[in-house]
């Protein structure tokens, strides 16, 4: 798992797919330079013959170039509806659909051995601006993973206060994750 919230993020923040041909991809990111393959061409760091070519679906791009033309078209697709799901999420927040290993620290007499759990939970504002803010500043992967591990032990496992005082808990091997804003 190696973008699951993030991925889970964009998901939610999209009403049209994105495209996946190189040929749709590049007349996508054409509009946004104005119509010039030359300032396109300069962006993705290739000659601009070579980005006649991948308009007219003409070859593919070297991996590296791909993952420029990726990272370029999901930054600038959809922005309003971005800003919108996110303002939104931030202050609805977004259910969390989460199946992984929890592992527990609690006070003595309790079990703290590890075991899955398929969690589905209603996540306060507070949690999708931790996210929102952690994603924009480069977070990884496991860095974003504890806001969802501290936000389930408020949430779900301690029921907002309301129970299991001294309980930690350690989110580990996340199976799959679905963020619905």
């Amino acid at each position: 798992m190696s973008r699951e919230i993030d991925e889970g993020l964009e998901r939610a923040e999209r009403t049209r797919p994105i495209p996946q041909s190189t040929a749709a991809r590049m007349r996508f990111l054409l509009k946004s330079a104005k119509g010039s393959t030359k300032t396109l061409a300069a962006d993705l760091g290739v000659s601009q013959r070579t980005v006649q070519r991948w308009l007219k679906g003409q070859g593919t791009p070297k991996p590296a170039a791909a993952k420029a033309i990726e990272t370029k078209v999901r930054a600038a697709w959809q922005p309003r509806v971005k800003q919108r799901v996110r303002r939104d999420a931030e202050k609805n927040g977004f259910m969390l659909h989460i199946q992984a290993t929890f592992g527990y620290s609690a006070a003595g007499g309790s079990t703290d051995d590890p075991r899955p759990r398929m969690i589905t939970q209603k996540m306060p504002g507070s949690v999708a601006r931790r996210l929102y803010e952690a994603r924009d500043a480069g977070a990884t992967q496991a860095q974003q993973e504890q806001i969802i591990a501290e936000a389930l032990r408020e949430e779900y496992f301690k029921d907002g206060g309301r129970r299991a005082r001294g309980l930690d808990v350690e989110l580990n091997d996340v199976a799959w994750m679905d963020i619905e804003l």
